[in-house]
């Protein structure tokens, strides 16, 4: 079978890994080149993917990022008779709109954090001179994860908005912004399958967003993540599917916006239960560089049964290992940073590349999250040792990662 996965990134190089067939990447990377063939065609290149997919003759497509996702990359393809693996224009607003899935949490009871909507800076900057600080404020559409600001001052309230709405940090994405409670709690990352039917949770797990130790710096893409998560008990997850996962696939489809492939819930564990924070309309990452090794099933067998509505004839399984992935960045990401350094790597372990390219047939650095070492193990402690093990073997000048991944999860 052909298939075709869009994306270029960590995320991706964990699918490729975990599927079985003739792989093309568009456009993948220089590790990726390692596993599947790769195709210099952007992700949001509609319209080439399209041509490609046609005079390849692609069986199957799975559709990983975001960008491509909201566009529509789903719907072109389906158009011309392409299988795909992932949510229709219409279903990813769920991740492309924030103002879109608070307005629906709201109508359909789903909880999560009080909010605000705003589409001029002067109303925006009226409303947090006397609300209740801290306060989340985040622009409303893609910002690569890092659109969200958390404002412990009005001063810093007041800066966000400024630099979303005014100066424009994340582009149009920030023409309309949320302005959202702050609320407290351990964060619990949850991805699913669903073909818009049936919901079914892989392990959940924990995200690292901050660049330094002790999740302070800036929030970034993420730079490591553990599975499972301790503090998403057997009782959270009832509640969740309860309160949560259900009531929103019921939301979509009654708002003809029925949601298939994976649909990621960032949750918070609140003293009032678990509210949600975000919808991702796809895999996370860092999150499936931690979920997919754990996971015993046929991932294109489970990807075929959400397009064809079928994920209730499947038997989803997962270990009952512990994963690590240690995130590997360029010193300064996510904001200034040197790329081009060559870079080794032990290709016996388990590592997925995201940032590098082939340069005169060597791998050199090509990103801010150059790539991701994973641990597996029968304990999370464990899981957390065998990572860094596999980090200190991964040379390339300007490397920088954080040493306390895992450190929240064994408290």
């Amino acid at each position: 079978m052909k298939i075709m996965v869009i994306g270029s990134g960590g995320r991706e190089h964990a699918i490729i890994k975990a599927l079985r067939g003739d792989i093309y990447a568009l456009p993948g990377n220089g590790g990726i080149a390692e596993d599947a063939t790769c195709v210099d065609i952007a992700a949001t290149d509609i319209e080439n993917i399209v041509k490609f997919a046609q005079s390849e003759g692609i069986d199957y497509a799975v559709v990983a990022p975001d960008d491509p996702l909201v566009l529509g990359c789903v719907d072109a393809l389906e158009k011309v008779g392409i299988p795909c693996f992932g949510p229709n224009r219409r279903a990813a607003i769920i991740e492309g709109s924030k103002a879109f899935a608070k307005d629906m949490m709201k109508k359909y009871g789903i909880p999560t954090a009080d909010y605000e909507i705003f589409d001029n800076a002067e109303d925006a900057l009226a409303y947090v001179s006397d609300c209740k600080i801290p306060i989340v404020i985040k622009a409303d559409g893609l910002a690569l994860g890092k659109g969200v600001i958390i404002s412990e001052t009005r001063e810093d309230a007041q800066a966000a908005i400024r630099s979303i709405m005014e100066d424009k940090q994340f582009g149009d994405s920030g023409n309309k912004i949320v302005i959202e409670e702050y609320l407290e709690g351990p964060e619990v990352s949850v991805l699913t399958f669903t073909d818009g039917k049936t919901v079914v949770p892989m392990v959940s797990s924990m995200d690292h967003k901050r660049a330094l130790d002790g999740d302070r710096g800036l929030n970034t893409g993420g730079m490591g993540t553990v599975a499972p998560n301790p503090h998403y008990t057997s009782e959270i997850a009832d509640r969740c599917m309860k309160e949560i996962f259900l009531p929103t696939i019921k939301a979509m489809n009654d708002l003809n916006r029925t949601f298939k492939g994976c649909l990621y819930f960032g949750l918070m564990i609140t003293n009032d239960g678990p509210k949600v924070i975000e919808y991702n309309c796809r895999f996370g990452d860092p999150e499936t560089q931690v979920v997919l090794p754990l996971l015993k099933t046929d991932l294109l067998d489970i990807m075929q049964a959400v397009t064809e509505e079928r994920l209730s004839e499947i038997n989803v399984e997962f270990t009952d290992d512990c994963a690590t992935c240690v995130i590997m960045a360029s010193a300064g990401y996510p904001v200034k940073y040197d790329k081009g350094f060559e870079l080794t790597y032990p290709e016996d372990e388990l590592i997925y590349i995201a940032g590098a390219k082939l340069e005169d047939d060597k791998l050199v650095t090509n990103g801010g999250r150059v790539l991701g070492c994973v641990g597996i193990d029968k304990t999370l402690k464990g899981s957390i040792d065998v990572a860094y093990a596999i980090a200190d073997k991964v040379h390339f000048d300007n490397a920088y990662m954080r040493s306390d991944i895992g450190k929240r999860a064994l408290l």
